[in-house]
Protein backbone atom coordinates (compact mmCIF):
# COMPACT_ATOMS: atom_id res chain seq x y z
CA UNK A 1 0.00 0.00 0.00
CA UNK A 2 0.97 3.61 -0.48
CA UNK A 3 2.33 5.27 2.65
CA UNK A 4 2.60 9.01 3.12
CA UNK A 5 5.36 10.73 5.05
CA UNK A 6 5.62 14.46 5.71
CA UNK A 7 9.08 15.77 4.86
CA UNK A 8 10.89 19.06 4.91
CA UNK A 9 12.70 20.71 1.99
CA UNK A 10 15.77 18.55 2.52
CA UNK A 11 13.85 15.31 2.80
CA UNK A 12 14.07 15.15 6.59
CA UNK A 13 11.06 14.22 8.67
CA UNK A 14 9.24 17.28 9.95
CA UNK A 15 7.72 17.49 13.40
CA UNK A 16 3.95 17.13 13.49
CA UNK A 17 3.55 20.54 15.09
CA UNK A 18 5.19 22.60 12.35
CA UNK A 19 3.13 21.46 9.33
CA UNK A 20 -0.07 21.61 11.38
CA UNK A 21 0.67 25.26 12.14
CA UNK A 22 0.99 25.94 8.41
CA UNK A 23 -2.35 24.22 7.81
CA UNK A 24 -4.05 26.15 10.64
CA UNK A 25 -2.83 29.43 9.15
CA UNK A 26 -4.20 28.40 5.76
CA UNK A 27 -7.63 27.88 7.30
CA UNK A 28 -7.30 31.22 9.10
CA UNK A 29 -6.54 33.22 5.95
CA UNK A 30 -8.92 31.28 3.70
CA UNK A 31 -11.92 31.91 5.94
CA UNK A 32 -10.82 35.47 6.70
CA UNK A 33 -11.12 36.17 2.96
CA UNK A 34 -14.43 34.33 2.92
CA UNK A 35 -15.57 36.55 5.79
CA UNK A 36 -15.01 39.54 3.52
CA UNK A 37 -16.33 38.00 0.32
CA UNK A 38 -19.56 36.32 1.43
CA UNK A 39 -21.24 39.18 3.32
CA UNK A 40 -19.84 42.12 1.35
CA UNK A 41 -18.92 41.35 -2.28
CA UNK A 42 -22.54 41.32 -3.47
CA UNK A 43 -23.02 44.55 -1.52
CA UNK A 44 -20.09 46.03 -3.44
CA UNK A 45 -21.73 44.96 -6.72
CA UNK A 46 -24.99 46.53 -5.58
CA UNK A 47 -23.20 49.84 -4.98
CA UNK A 48 -21.78 49.62 -8.50
CA UNK A 49 -25.38 49.72 -9.73
CA UNK A 50 -25.68 46.07 -10.75
CA UNK A 51 -29.24 44.76 -10.91
CA UNK A 52 -30.52 41.89 -8.80
CA UNK A 53 -30.43 39.65 -11.88
CA UNK A 54 -26.80 40.56 -12.56
CA UNK A 55 -25.78 39.90 -8.96
CA UNK A 56 -27.68 36.60 -9.04
CA UNK A 57 -25.92 35.67 -12.28
CA UNK A 58 -22.51 36.27 -10.72
CA UNK A 59 -23.46 34.02 -7.78
CA UNK A 60 -24.83 31.27 -10.01
CA UNK A 61 -21.78 31.30 -12.28
CA UNK A 62 -19.51 31.03 -9.23
CA UNK A 63 -21.34 27.91 -8.07
CA UNK A 64 -21.35 26.28 -11.51
CA UNK A 65 -17.67 26.90 -12.23
CA UNK A 66 -16.76 25.73 -8.71
CA UNK A 67 -18.38 22.33 -9.29
CA UNK A 68 -16.60 21.71 -12.57
CA UNK A 69 -13.15 23.07 -11.75
CA UNK A 70 -12.97 21.43 -8.28
CA UNK A 71 -13.40 17.97 -9.78
CA UNK A 72 -10.99 18.59 -12.67
CA UNK A 73 -8.24 19.90 -10.38
CA UNK A 74 -8.86 17.04 -7.92
CA UNK A 75 -8.50 14.41 -10.66
CA UNK A 76 -5.28 16.00 -11.90
CA UNK A 77 -3.82 16.23 -8.40
CA UNK A 78 -4.46 12.56 -7.59
CA UNK A 79 -3.62 11.20 -11.03
CA UNK A 80 -0.22 12.92 -11.27
CA UNK A 81 0.55 13.35 -7.52
CA UNK A 82 0.56 17.15 -7.89
CA UNK A 83 -1.62 18.24 -4.99
CA UNK A 84 0.90 20.62 -3.43
CA UNK A 85 2.07 22.28 -6.69
CA UNK A 86 -1.53 22.73 -7.88
CA UNK A 87 -2.50 24.12 -4.48
CA UNK A 88 0.27 26.73 -4.68
CA UNK A 89 -0.56 27.63 -8.30
CA UNK A 90 -4.29 27.98 -7.61
CA UNK A 91 -3.72 30.03 -4.45
CA UNK A 92 -1.33 32.41 -6.22
CA UNK A 93 -3.35 32.78 -9.42
CA UNK A 94 -6.57 33.26 -7.46
CA UNK A 95 -5.01 36.03 -5.39
CA UNK A 96 -3.60 37.85 -8.42
CA UNK A 97 -7.00 37.79 -10.16
CA UNK A 98 -8.25 40.38 -7.66
CA UNK A 99 -5.93 42.93 -9.26
CA UNK A 100 -8.14 42.72 -12.36
CA UNK A 101 -11.31 43.28 -10.31
CA UNK A 102 -9.76 46.56 -9.14
CA UNK A 103 -9.52 47.82 -12.75
CA UNK A 104 -13.19 47.70 -13.77
CA UNK A 105 -16.79 48.31 -12.79
CA UNK A 106 -18.22 46.77 -15.97
CA UNK A 107 -20.54 43.80 -15.41
CA UNK A 108 -19.30 41.67 -18.30
CA UNK A 109 -15.66 42.09 -17.34
CA UNK A 110 -16.59 41.31 -13.72
CA UNK A 111 -18.31 38.15 -14.95
CA UNK A 112 -15.22 37.14 -16.95
CA UNK A 113 -12.90 37.78 -14.00
CA UNK A 114 -15.27 35.83 -11.74
CA UNK A 115 -15.02 32.77 -13.99
CA UNK A 116 -11.22 33.02 -14.06
CA UNK A 117 -11.03 33.54 -10.30
CA UNK A 118 -13.29 30.62 -9.38
CA UNK A 119 -11.40 28.30 -11.74
CA UNK A 120 -8.40 28.72 -9.44
CA UNK A 121 -10.19 29.38 -6.14
CA UNK A 122 -12.58 26.42 -6.26
CA UNK A 123 -10.23 23.53 -5.33
CA UNK A 124 -8.39 25.29 -2.50
CA UNK A 125 -10.62 24.22 0.39
CA UNK A 126 -10.90 20.61 -0.83
CA UNK A 127 -7.13 20.36 -1.18
CA UNK A 128 -6.73 21.90 2.28
CA UNK A 129 -9.08 19.29 3.75
CA UNK A 130 -7.04 16.53 2.08
CA UNK A 131 -3.78 17.99 3.44
CA UNK A 132 -5.33 18.03 6.91
CA UNK A 133 -6.51 14.42 6.74
CA UNK A 134 -3.05 13.29 5.63
CA UNK A 135 -1.26 15.27 8.32
CA UNK A 136 -3.53 14.14 11.15
CA UNK A 137 -3.10 10.49 10.10
CA UNK A 138 -4.39 8.44 13.06
CA UNK A 139 -5.68 11.54 14.89
CA UNK A 140 -8.31 12.55 12.36
CA UNK A 141 -10.96 12.89 15.06
CA UNK A 142 -9.17 16.12 16.11
CA UNK A 143 -9.83 17.70 12.70
CA UNK A 144 -12.30 20.18 14.20
CA UNK A 145 -9.62 21.76 16.39
CA UNK A 146 -7.63 22.59 13.25
CA UNK A 147 -10.66 23.74 11.25
CA UNK A 148 -11.80 26.02 14.11
CA UNK A 149 -9.05 28.48 13.16
CA UNK A 150 -11.09 29.27 10.07
CA UNK A 151 -14.29 29.86 12.02
CA UNK A 152 -12.53 32.20 14.44
CA UNK A 153 -11.08 34.31 11.63
CA UNK A 154 -14.46 34.43 9.87
CA UNK A 155 -16.16 35.86 12.97
CA UNK A 156 -13.40 38.40 13.62
CA UNK A 157 -13.44 39.68 10.05
CA UNK A 158 -17.22 39.91 9.79
CA UNK A 159 -17.43 41.93 13.02
CA UNK A 160 -14.47 44.26 12.35
CA UNK A 161 -15.14 44.84 8.66
CA UNK A 162 -18.76 45.77 9.27
CA UNK A 163 -17.58 48.87 11.14
CA UNK A 164 -14.76 49.63 8.71
CA UNK A 165 -16.91 49.83 5.58
CA UNK A 166 -19.09 52.42 7.30
CA UNK A 167 -16.08 54.72 7.54
CA UNK A 168 -14.18 54.01 4.29
CA UNK A 169 -15.14 53.68 0.59
CA UNK A 170 -16.71 50.30 -0.16
CA UNK A 171 -13.92 49.65 -2.67
CA UNK A 172 -11.88 48.74 0.41
CA UNK A 173 -13.53 45.31 0.15
CA UNK A 174 -11.55 44.43 -3.00
CA UNK A 175 -8.27 45.65 -1.52
CA UNK A 176 -8.75 43.56 1.62
CA UNK A 177 -9.75 40.46 -0.36
CA UNK A 178 -6.60 40.82 -2.46
CA UNK A 179 -4.41 41.34 0.63
CA UNK A 180 -5.90 38.37 2.47
CA UNK A 181 -5.67 36.12 -0.60
CA UNK A 182 -2.04 37.11 -1.11
CA UNK A 183 -1.21 36.18 2.51
CA UNK A 184 -2.94 32.83 2.03
CA UNK A 185 -0.96 32.26 -1.20
CA UNK A 186 2.34 33.06 0.52
CA UNK A 187 1.42 30.67 3.33
CA UNK A 188 0.73 27.95 0.75
CA UNK A 189 4.48 27.76 0.13
CA UNK A 190 4.86 26.40 3.69
CA UNK A 191 2.42 23.52 3.21
CA UNK A 192 3.85 20.09 4.07
CA UNK A 193 5.21 17.79 1.38
CA UNK A 194 4.10 14.18 1.13
CA UNK A 195 6.26 11.58 -0.53
CA UNK A 196 4.85 8.36 -1.97
CA UNK A 197 6.68 5.27 -0.80
CA UNK A 198 6.27 1.82 -2.28
CA UNK A 199 3.82 0.52 -4.89
CA UNK A 200 0.14 1.22 -4.72
CA UNK A 201 -2.50 -1.46 -5.18
CA UNK A 202 -5.36 1.03 -4.88
CA UNK A 203 -7.61 2.03 -7.78
CA UNK A 204 -6.96 4.93 -10.11
CA UNK A 205 -8.22 8.34 -8.90
CA UNK A 206 -11.95 8.63 -9.33
CA UNK A 207 -12.62 4.87 -9.38
CA UNK A 208 -13.44 4.72 -5.69
CA UNK A 209 -16.05 7.43 -6.24
CA UNK A 210 -17.95 5.18 -8.63
CA UNK A 211 -19.51 2.97 -5.97
CA UNK A 212 -22.96 3.01 -4.46
CA UNK A 213 -21.94 3.98 -0.94
CA UNK A 214 -20.10 7.13 -2.02
CA UNK A 215 -22.88 8.03 -4.43
CA UNK A 216 -25.60 7.68 -1.80
CA UNK A 217 -23.64 9.71 0.72
CA UNK A 218 -23.00 12.51 -1.78
CA UNK A 219 -26.72 12.55 -2.60
CA UNK A 220 -27.57 12.81 1.11
CA UNK A 221 -25.02 15.59 1.60
CA UNK A 222 -26.47 17.36 -1.42
CA UNK A 223 -29.95 17.28 0.18
CA UNK A 224 -28.58 18.55 3.50
CA UNK A 225 -27.05 21.61 1.82
CA UNK A 226 -30.14 22.20 -0.33
CA UNK A 227 -32.03 22.48 2.96
CA UNK A 228 -29.56 25.18 4.06
CA UNK A 229 -30.35 27.34 1.02
CA UNK A 230 -33.26 29.07 2.77
CA UNK A 231 -31.12 29.74 5.85
CA UNK A 232 -28.16 31.28 4.02
CA UNK A 233 -30.35 33.13 1.55
CA UNK A 234 -33.30 34.34 3.62
CA UNK A 235 -32.63 34.02 7.36
CA UNK A 236 -31.76 37.72 7.76
CA UNK A 237 -34.78 38.75 5.68
CA UNK A 238 -36.98 36.38 7.70
CA UNK A 239 -35.92 38.00 11.00
CA UNK A 240 -36.31 41.52 9.64
CA UNK A 241 -39.86 40.69 8.52
CA UNK A 242 -40.55 39.46 12.05
CA UNK A 243 -39.59 42.92 13.29
CA UNK A 244 -36.11 42.25 14.66
CA UNK A 245 -33.33 44.83 14.44
CA UNK A 246 -30.16 44.42 12.39
CA UNK A 247 -28.21 44.28 15.64
CA UNK A 248 -30.22 41.23 16.70
CA UNK A 249 -29.81 39.69 13.26
CA UNK A 250 -26.02 40.10 13.44
CA UNK A 251 -25.99 38.65 16.92
CA UNK A 252 -27.87 35.56 15.73
CA UNK A 253 -25.29 34.95 12.98
CA UNK A 254 -22.49 35.35 15.54
CA UNK A 255 -24.16 32.89 17.94
CA UNK A 256 -24.29 30.28 15.17
CA UNK A 257 -20.59 30.70 14.39
CA UNK A 258 -19.59 30.56 18.06
CA UNK A 259 -21.60 27.36 18.55
CA UNK A 260 -19.83 25.92 15.50
CA UNK A 261 -16.41 26.75 16.96
CA UNK A 262 -17.19 25.13 20.31
CA UNK A 263 -18.23 21.83 18.76
CA UNK A 264 -15.18 21.84 16.47
CA UNK A 265 -12.85 22.28 19.43
CA UNK A 266 -14.57 19.29 21.06
CA UNK A 267 -14.45 17.19 17.88
CA UNK A 268 -12.00 14.60 19.18
CA UNK A 269 -14.28 13.75 22.13
CA UNK A 270 -17.28 13.46 19.81
CA UNK A 271 -15.75 11.25 17.13
CA UNK A 272 -13.98 8.90 19.51
CA UNK A 273 -17.26 8.25 21.36
CA UNK A 274 -19.76 8.07 18.48
CA UNK A 275 -19.57 6.49 15.03
CA UNK A 276 -19.62 8.75 11.99
CA UNK A 277 -22.91 7.19 10.89
CA UNK A 278 -24.60 8.09 14.18
CA UNK A 279 -23.27 11.64 14.09
CA UNK A 280 -24.51 12.12 10.52
CA UNK A 281 -28.00 10.74 11.25
CA UNK A 282 -28.21 12.92 14.37
CA UNK A 283 -27.13 15.97 12.36
CA UNK A 284 -29.92 15.37 9.84
CA UNK A 285 -32.47 14.97 12.64
CA UNK A 286 -31.38 18.19 14.34
CA UNK A 287 -31.59 20.01 10.99
CA UNK A 288 -35.23 18.95 10.70
CA UNK A 289 -35.92 20.32 14.20
CA UNK A 290 -34.03 23.56 13.52
CA UNK A 291 -35.84 24.36 10.25
CA UNK A 292 -39.22 23.49 11.77
CA UNK A 293 -38.52 25.85 14.66
CA UNK A 294 -37.55 28.71 12.36
CA UNK A 295 -40.72 28.18 10.34
CA UNK A 296 -43.05 28.65 13.33
CA UNK A 297 -41.36 30.46 16.24
CA UNK A 298 -41.23 34.22 16.80
CA UNK A 299 -39.70 34.26 20.29
CA UNK A 300 -36.12 35.61 20.46
CA UNK A 301 -35.23 32.93 23.01
CA UNK A 302 -36.36 30.12 20.69
CA UNK A 303 -34.66 31.71 17.70
CA UNK A 304 -31.47 31.91 19.78
CA UNK A 305 -31.81 28.21 20.60
CA UNK A 306 -32.34 27.38 16.93
CA UNK A 307 -29.13 29.23 16.08
CA UNK A 308 -27.22 27.26 18.68
CA UNK A 309 -28.23 24.12 16.77
CA UNK A 310 -25.88 25.33 14.01
CA UNK A 311 -23.24 23.52 16.04
CA UNK A 312 -24.83 20.27 14.82
CA UNK A 313 -26.48 21.09 11.49
CA UNK A 314 -23.25 22.57 10.16
CA UNK A 315 -20.48 21.85 12.70
CA UNK A 316 -20.76 18.12 13.36
CA UNK A 317 -22.22 17.42 9.90
CA UNK A 318 -19.37 19.14 8.08
CA UNK A 319 -16.67 17.46 10.16
CA UNK A 320 -18.31 14.03 9.85
CA UNK A 321 -18.63 14.52 6.07
CA UNK A 322 -14.90 15.22 5.72
CA UNK A 323 -14.00 12.18 7.84
CA UNK A 324 -16.57 9.95 6.13
CA UNK A 325 -15.39 10.76 2.61
CA UNK A 326 -11.80 10.24 3.73
CA UNK A 327 -12.79 6.78 5.00
CA UNK A 328 -14.67 5.84 1.84
CA UNK A 329 -12.00 6.86 -0.68
CA UNK A 330 -8.79 5.05 -1.48
CA UNK A 331 -5.33 6.45 -0.78
CA UNK A 332 -4.93 7.61 -4.38
CA UNK A 333 -8.32 9.34 -4.47
CA UNK A 334 -8.23 11.46 -1.31
CA UNK A 335 -8.08 14.79 -3.11
CA UNK A 336 -10.78 14.05 -5.68
CA UNK A 337 -12.91 12.60 -2.86
CA UNK A 338 -12.81 15.86 -0.91
CA UNK A 339 -13.21 17.88 -4.12
CA UNK A 340 -16.32 15.90 -5.13
CA UNK A 341 -17.77 16.22 -1.63
CA UNK A 342 -17.20 19.98 -1.62
CA UNK A 343 -18.54 20.40 -5.17
CA UNK A 344 -21.68 18.35 -4.63
CA UNK A 345 -22.55 19.82 -1.22
CA UNK A 346 -21.35 23.43 -1.27
CA UNK A 347 -21.51 23.80 -5.04
CA UNK A 348 -24.56 21.97 -6.38
CA UNK A 349 -26.36 21.71 -3.03
CA UNK A 350 -26.23 25.35 -2.05
CA UNK A 351 -26.77 26.49 -5.64
CA UNK A 352 -29.94 24.41 -5.86
CA UNK A 353 -31.07 25.62 -2.44
CA UNK A 354 -30.52 29.26 -3.43
CA UNK A 355 -32.38 28.91 -6.72
CA UNK A 356 -35.25 26.94 -5.18
CA UNK A 357 -35.78 29.28 -2.24
CA UNK A 358 -35.32 32.36 -4.41
CA UNK A 359 -37.89 31.12 -6.92
CA UNK A 360 -40.47 30.28 -4.23
CA UNK A 361 -39.94 33.15 -1.78
CA UNK A 362 -42.33 35.62 -3.42
CA UNK A 363 -44.98 32.89 -3.69
CA UNK A 364 -44.75 31.27 -0.26
CA UNK A 365 -42.82 33.49 2.17
CA UNK A 366 -39.84 32.51 4.32
CA UNK A 367 -41.78 30.49 6.93
CA UNK A 368 -42.99 28.06 4.27
CA UNK A 369 -39.47 27.85 2.86
CA UNK A 370 -38.10 26.72 6.24
CA UNK A 371 -40.86 24.11 6.40
CA UNK A 372 -39.79 22.89 2.97
CA UNK A 373 -36.16 22.80 4.18
CA UNK A 374 -37.19 20.54 7.07
CA UNK A 375 -38.73 18.12 4.59
CA UNK A 376 -35.62 18.09 2.41
CA UNK A 377 -33.36 17.46 5.41
CA UNK A 378 -35.69 14.66 6.57
CA UNK A 379 -35.49 12.99 3.16
CA UNK A 380 -31.69 13.11 3.17
CA UNK A 381 -31.47 11.77 6.72
CA UNK A 382 -33.94 8.96 6.05
CA UNK A 383 -32.06 7.90 2.93
CA UNK A 384 -28.72 7.85 4.74
CA UNK A 385 -30.13 6.02 7.78
CA UNK A 386 -31.80 3.38 5.60
CA UNK A 387 -28.75 2.78 3.44
CA UNK A 388 -26.49 2.57 6.51
CA UNK A 389 -28.73 -0.09 8.05
CA UNK A 390 -28.70 -2.10 4.82
CA UNK A 391 -24.90 -1.85 4.73
CA UNK A 392 -24.60 -3.15 8.31
CA UNK A 393 -26.97 -6.02 7.57
CA UNK A 394 -24.82 -7.33 4.72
Amino acid sequence: MLSLTATGPNGNLMSSRHPLLAIRLQYFFYFAVLGIFLPYFNLYCYHLGFSGAQIGTLSAVRSLVMVISSIIWGLLADRFHLRRPIYIICSTAGALTWLFFLTTTDFWLMLLFTVIYVCFYAPIIAFLEAFTMDQLAYRKESYGRVRAWGSVSFILVVILLGRAIDQFPIRLILVLIFAGSLLQALGALRMPRFNSVGRSLTPQPGESLLNGHVGIFLLCGFLMLVSHGTYYGFFSIHLENLGYSRTFIGLMWAVASIAEIIVMIKSEAIYTRFTLERVLVFSFAVAVVRWLMLSIVHSPVLILFAQMLHAVTYGTFHMASILYIDRLTSTKAKTIGQAANNAVQYGLGLMTGFFLSGFLYERTGSAALFLMSAGIAASGGTLFWGYSRIGRAR
